[in-house]
């Protein structure tokens, strides 16, 4: 414990909610270093965008919201999104002072002495007096599990290693998955692979008509449901639908976006439906979805019977010290910067109302 430094609140990740969880920090009082600490385990600022393939530019993103206090102004739409957004973050890092430290990785977050917590990372412990937990999900893509999968002699992927459309020049590409990243992936793939296949398990839902506040609310209401009952919270798409723009229709017209019900097993050379049906492929695209990254809160025991961590505002339930920003509801660019500002307002009364202990 010789090596422990204490700080009254720890920040974990240095994305959309955890910047906007920091900045609020910042804003209430709180001093970097001193009272808070960002701890983030990517090597660069941008969050998970840094991580985006190329082709993904800016103007192909949906739904960006500025950090609070600083907007985005007079990006490039041609240029990578996750350019512009490396450098829209590492500006706000800089000019809010948030010294955020990196690359640290968390390894733990356990029950410590006189209540505070203690975070186990690569830099050492930190002990804190409560948590803002900000790890979003594109460290855990889901691959699910199908007969045959281990047989595959072609090549099999995750949206998280897309690395663009090129790659698949000439090849015969499946791609599984009914949410936005599937359908991006198709789009683009389709002039340069030799055929495409769309499969998902349920029929896509195309939203028509502007998704306005009304929907927005509603959408949120029906995550913030689930997270309150303890369960996983679902994608956005699986709540919101898929929107029918331009490129979609246009897609649907070429016949790109021609969906095809879930097959049942993968062979050697392709995929076999139960009423015989086979496609030959070369490449399984799994744009599968994301699984939130909370694995290190573990060892505190928040998951409820139903796998997920059930919430109360941005705090877990069983433990008003952890806020999990960019969870659930507030898993949303304006929904993280929202929920920041409210857990910041919840760990301030919280410390005033327990002083630290001596």
């Amino acid at each position: 414990m010789n090596n422990t430094r204490e700080v009254g609140v720890v920040v974990i990740g240095a994305g959309q909610a955890g910047l906007a969880g920091a900045y609020h920090l910042r804003r209430s009082g709180f001093e970097p270093d001193r009272d808070f600490v960002v701890l983030d385990h990517s090597p660069a600022p941008g969050g998970a965008w840094q991580f985006r393939w190329p082709s993904l530019t800016y103007g192909k993103v949906h739904g960006m919201h500025a950090l609070p206090g600083m907007e985005l102004t007079d990006a490039d739409p041609a240029r990578p999104s996750a350019e512009v957004i490396g450098a829209y973050f590492d500006r706000y890092e800089r000019t809010f002072d948030l010294r955020v430290r990196r690359p640290v990785d968390v390894r733990a977050v356990r029950e410590g002495p006189g209540g505070r917590l203690l975070v186990e990372t690569s830099d050492g412990v930190w002990s804190a007096r409560a948590l803002i937990n900000a790890t979003g999900t594109w460290d855990r893509p889901f691959w699910p599990r199908y007969p045959g999968q281990e047989t595959f002699r072609g090549r099999q992927l995750h949206t998280a290693q897309y690395p663009g459309p090129e790659e698949f020049a000439g090849q015969r590409v499946v791609v599984v998955g009914g949410g936005a990243s599937g359908t991006q992936h198709l789009l683009e793939i389709a002039s340069h692979a030799a055929s495409t296949t769309w499969v998902t398990r349920r029929p896509p839902v195309f939203r028509e008509g502007p998704f306005d506040e009304g929907a927005g609310r509603a959408a949120v209401a029906l995550v913030e449901e689930r997270v309150r009952q303890g369960l996983p919270p679902r994608s956005v798409v699986s709540v919101t639908g898929l929107p029918l723009n331009d490129a979609i229709r246009q897609g649907i017209e070429d016949g790109v976006l021609d969906r095809q019900p879930m097959f049942d097993r993968i062979t050697p050379t392709g995929v076999n439906w139960a009423d015989g049906r086979h496609i030959d492929a070369d490449v399984i695209l799994w744009a599968t979805g994301f699984r939130a990254a909370i694995d290190h809160l573990a060892p505190l025991r928040l998951r409820s019977p139903g796998g997920g961590i059930r919430m109360e505002g941005t705090h877990a339930a069983a433990d008003p010290r952890i806020h999990l920003v960019g969870y659930g509801p507030s898993a949303s660019t304006i929904g993280a910067n929202r929920a920041g500002r409210a857990a910041v307002r919840d760990i301030r009364r919280l410390l005033e109302r327990e002083p630290a202990a001596a």
